[in-house]
């Protein structure tokens, strides 16, 4: 796992375009800690600079970057992997190759197909092209975003990066807030779509290119893969559909463990993990697997991961997870996820996710995950709510008191429920209503609009459920799910792999009719999985039926602690440093503090004050960082 960076200028020298990308460089070094290069290009009077650093996977010895083509001049600077390079090897056979590594492969597919070359890859990337024979600069990012690229258009150049702090010194760019996303970011508790926090930032966007005309400086962007599930029913049958998924994973968990050195796992007590380790495990008996546990027994998962692992004992043979306890003590670093996650992102998942790569990172430098299960197959209890919603009306009585004993919250939700999928999809989860948001920040807000660009391509006749699961994978994957996943681990210089992100399986998911993925019958969401795992023994029965736990922190519990709470927190909510700041109502702030309870919190609670609580606490310490 690498990052990378690049400029396009008219106005900067080469000796100091070459001073700014290794400055960037240097700012995302924890990203490639084993070695970094910088090319400078030119065409007519444009400087094009591209920066890398690299973090050794694979092809140790050849498999630096920026790599160039000397037939034609073309260069590839990428951060992450294309797990099928071998198999497209052979698609350009013909070429000269300089290294045995993925990126040359993808640079010579781009040169016998053009932008088409992206349909043929399978992993995750971000990166940039040069093509001095089109005069063209193509940035290029995955389909579910998986790795990061964000880009600033300024007077003196076009600049890209993996990362924003480096970003802004590549550019130049002094760090200040775009006011217009913080109601955004109060609403929902991340920055949708392609804006951030930082003015003038913005993210390429999944499955997406940037295409940018080297003689004219001019580009747009470009989409050309979208998750869009219930456009085409591919298979109906449930024992074809369950045979189909366990071919497709196993081999999305056999191609991501091509490496030159060791992988591991990271392990919970769900099936998502569970199923990935199980099927590397198959592959490497010895695998190294991590987790982590807590103190509170509500929120801990690690007797349910011995339990996974007694169950499959003929696959972990001798295997005993490395564990880390998450301790409150831990919400003393907030501060510096903050810097490493760099937008806004209030959730109580990051401290436990910041904890089990650094433990991983102790011993390997690559773990598979469990990510992208979830959002691609409808495992969260909302899609479960949103078919209760859109089946109800048709239940007969008895069935209708049996939904009311199972999801309590239904009533409510049928009441507001919203016609349109845009509102529906955050109803249940939004943070501050308007009138709270006007008596915090000050100033009168009527609606917080769901950022346009972050929404998916939504047709009218798609089932609600349907909608629901395009919107997930659209926003909140990447730009919440596994963008704190890639900045998290890569903090630790750990490259995280996500087998249930191939887009094969998205796309298998998406052909199937949505009562395989959701069964109110059966209160289940990623119903095919469970049972496809279950049969095929991947994965024991209690492991496979387990309901979702949140990976999460006893927030509420957590933020009770008074002094043994780091300074900065009773800094914020008692002390000077809102007022200080001057975005904030003190009071309100005050008062969303005095009103924390433990009391009926758990792991599967949407919203409460100690959520409201932590995403105050949250900005506050981003504008302290980056402000």
């Amino acid at each position: 796992m690498c990052g990378v960076c690049g400029l396009v200028s008219t106005g900067i020298a080469d000796d100091e375009g070459l001073a700014r990308l290794r400055e960037a460089g240097l700012g995302q070094r924890h990203r490639g800690p084993d070695d970094s290069d910088e090319k400078l290009l030119r065409i007519g009077d444009r400087l094009v600079g591209l920066g890398f650093v690299r973090l050794s996977i694979l092809d140790l010895e050849t498999g630096m970057q920026p790599v160039t083509c000397h037939a034609d001049g073309s260069v590839i600077a990428c951060n992450g992997q294309v797990y099928n390079y071998l198999e497209l090897k052979s698609e350009v056979s013909g070429e000269h190759f300089t290294t045995r590594g993925d990126m040359e492969v993808v640079l010579h597919l781009y040169r016998k197909l053009g932008t088409g070359f992206l349909d043929r890859l399978n992993g995750m990337y971000a990166g940039a092209i040069f093509d001095p024979a089109q005069h063209r600069l193509l940035l290029f990012r995955d389909r579910f975003g998986i790795k990061p690229l964000y880009y600033i258009d300024t007077d003196n150049g076009f600049f890209f990066a993996s990362e924003i702090k480096s970003l802004l010194r590549l550019s130049g760019t002094r760090s200040e807030m775009d006011g217009h996303v913080l109601p955004t970011y109060l609403s929902y508790r991340y920055v949708p779509g392609e804006r951030t926090m930082f003015r003038g930032v913005r993210r390429l966007p999944p499955g997406s290119i940037l295409d940018m005309d080297l003689s004219t400086g001019k580009w747009e962007v470009k989409k050309y893969w979208e998750y869009l599930p219930g456009r085409e029913l591919s298979i109906t049958d449930p024992d074809e559909a369950m045979r189909r998924f366990s071919e497709l994973l196993e081999d999305a968990v056999r191609i991501r463990m091509r490496s030159d050195v060791e992988v591991a796992s990271l392990l919970s007590g769900g099936v998502d993990s569970s199923s990935v380790a199980s099927l590397a495990a198959a592959r490497q008996p010895d695998i190294k697997l991590f987790t982590v546990s807590f103190d509170d027994p509500v929120y801990d998962e690690l007797g349910d991961v011995k339990n996974f692992l007694s169950s499959k004992a003929d696959r972990f043979t001798n295997v005993q997870p490395y564990h880390r306890v998450c301790h409150p003590e831990s919400l003393s670093i907030l501060p510096d996820l903050l810097r490493s996650v760099e937008d806004c992102i209030s959730l109580g998942t990051i401290l436990p996710t910041d904890q089990v790569c650094a433990l991983a990172a102790e011993h390997v430098k690559v773990v598979l995950t469990g990510e992208g299960a979830d959002e691609v197959f409808g495992g969260y209890r909302k899609f479960l709510l949103e078919m209760a919603a859109e089946e109800y009306r048709s239940l007969s009585g008895s069935d209708r008191s049996s939904i009311d004993r199972e999801f309590p919250e239904l009533n409510g939700y049928m009441k507001v429920r919203a016609e349109n999928p845009r509102k529906r999809f955050i109803q249940s989860e939004l943070l501050f209503q308007p009138d709270e948001l006007s008596r915090l920040l000050g100033r009168e807000i009527t609606d917080v609009p769901f950022p346009e660009d972050a929404l998916p391509s939504l047709s009218p006749g798609m089932h609600p459920v349907e909608q629901l699961l395009a919107m997930e994978c659209r926003s909140r994957l990447p730009d919440y799910v596994v963008l704190r996943l890639d900045k998290l681990s890569m903090r630790h210089s750990l490259e995280t792999r996500t087998p249930y992100l191939d887009y094969r399986l998205a796309e298998f998911a998406a052909g199937l009719p949505v009562h395989l993925k959701v069964s109110l019958a059966e209160r289940m969401g990623k119903l095919i999985c469970r049972r496809s795992l279950e049969r095929s023994g991947v994965v024991d029965p209690v492991t496979a039926y387990r309901s979702k736990k949140p990976f999460t922190i006893p927030m509420a519990a957590w933020l009770l602690m008074g002094d043994r709470l780091p300074d900065f927190v009773l800094d914020i909510f008692e002390g000077s440093e809102t007022s200080r700041q001057g975005i904030l109502d003190p009071g309100v702030v005050r008062d969303i503090w005095r009103r924390i309870t433990s009391a009926g919190i758990g792991p599967e609670t949407l919203v409460s004050d100690a959520d409201r609580a932590f995403a105050v606490m949250t900005l506050s310490l981003w504008m302290r960082e980056f402000l």
